[in-house]
């Protein structure tokens, strides 16, 4: 499976040593002199994972599930210190399970500078998203010039600055960023992730208020907006700038109505598996789908889930929703996110030129997500 083309039966990909694809193949056209290794299985090129927190690698199994988003990250600030080196161990320990997993690029949001070494050595590419998190107005530019000190320690062709969520942003930090920010600095931003964050929004009410207060943030200035957090903060955000809008569990069909009307860069990004853990819910896939937006699929991070891997995200969206097109749900793994992250003149699709790297998909029964497919790295 290309991605980009037609699927091609006992089709054959020519790779050199450096992972550079030379050329793609039917069963007819191999040139002659070629000697083929033949695999059982389906082979399409690596994952993308759009969306991941690679330094909460090591809250692995210490958050509970099914809290709800307020509680979740209450625990993750509460429990996120530990020292660099177990930070930095499983850190690299999830790096190198995700490149074994088929994945290819990641886009990472960070808080820190801390996976910059790791990213450094990493066979696979990172994108990192340094968070900006501005609910004190006094403190903008501040926190916007923090962020700007962070992405310096990482592949300047590869960093952005971005929003972290509606809830964790004002207004005024939302025109402040789009002041600050180049047309090629793409943006990811938590969107709807909870429902608590719509209450917040429409009616000024529900768990969020709690957690402000326990983290000590007055909220006193906080008006509702009576309609969803989405089409609060839409609007203050660049039209020129790709925006991924990762979660978006309890997006509503007049959200997706109102971002066709914004005529932005919009992208979906699904984190399935992150979803069940901290709501026990999905987002409604089959009304999402049906929109003319790029779906991209992340994994979130271990703080969220049990392991990073797209595959499990795949057979997680395919096990709630069957009738969703396996041909479809690659191009979100793959080069849809290839896209998103501006990567996709290397990755994404299995073209001559790119080096998108080769994932394996085994056991697959009639071209179904079963339980008992499994990945294995090619190249």
């Amino acid at each position: 499976m290309t991605v980009s083309s037609a699927p091609i039966r006992q089709g054959v990909v020519a790779v050199n040593g450096e992972g550079v694809i030379e050329g793609v193949y039917d069963s007819h056209s191999i040139p002659d002199g070629v000697t083929v290794k033949k695999l059982a299985g389906v082979l399409i090129p690596g994952f993308v994972n759009t969306h991941c927190h690679l330094e909460l690698s090591h809250m692995l199994g210490k958050i509970p599930q099914h809290t709800g988003l307020p509680i979740f990250l209450s625990n993750v600030i509460k429990d996120r210190n530990s020292t660099e080196k177990n930070i930095l161990s499983a850190m690299k320990k999830a790096d190198e399970m995700m490149f074994k997993n088929g994945i290819q690029a990641v886009g990472d949001h960070v808080n820190s500078a801390i996976s910059a070494s790791i990213k450094e050595k990493s066979k696979i590419i990172y994108h990192t998203f340094v968070e900006v998190i501005g609910i004190n107005n006094a403190e903008l530019q501040a926190k916007i010039d923090h962020a700007r000190d962070i992405e310096f320690h990482f592949d300047a062709d590869h960093s952005s600055i971005t929003p972290h969520a509606p809830y964790s942003s004002t207004k005024m930090m939302f025109k402040a960023f789009k002041k600050a920010i180049a047309e090629d600095n793409i943006i990811s931003i938590h969107n709807q992730e909870s429902d608590e964050e719509n209450k917040l929004f429409r009616y000024r009410m529900g768990d969020f208020l709690t957690f402000y207060a326990d983290q000590g943030i007055d909220m006193s200035g906080f008006k509702a907006q009576a309609r969803n957090s989405l089409q609060s903060y839409l609007p203050y955000l660049p039209a020129s700038n790709k925006i991924i809008l990762v979660h978006n569990t309890y997006m509503s069909l007049k959200d997706l109505d109102f971002i066709n009307r914004m005529n932005k860069k919009v992208i979906l990004c699904l984190c399935p598996k992150a979803n069940l853990y901290i709501e026990n819910t999905l987002p409604k896939i089959p009304i999402i789908e049906q929109d003319n937006l790029d779906i991209t699929i992340g994994t979130d991070s271990l703080a969220s889930n049990d392991t990073l891997d797209m595959l499990e995200e795949l057979k997680t969206i395919h096990a709630h929703y069957p009738d969703v097109d396996l041909n479809k749900s690659i191009r979100w793994a793959t080069l849809n996110g290839a896209k998103a992250l501006g990567l996709d003149a290397d990755l994404g699709s299995i073209e001559v030129g790119k080096t998108p790297g080769l994932v394996l998909l085994k056991n697959m029964n009639q071209l179904r997500f079963t339980k008992n497919v499994q990945v294995e790295r090619i190249v």
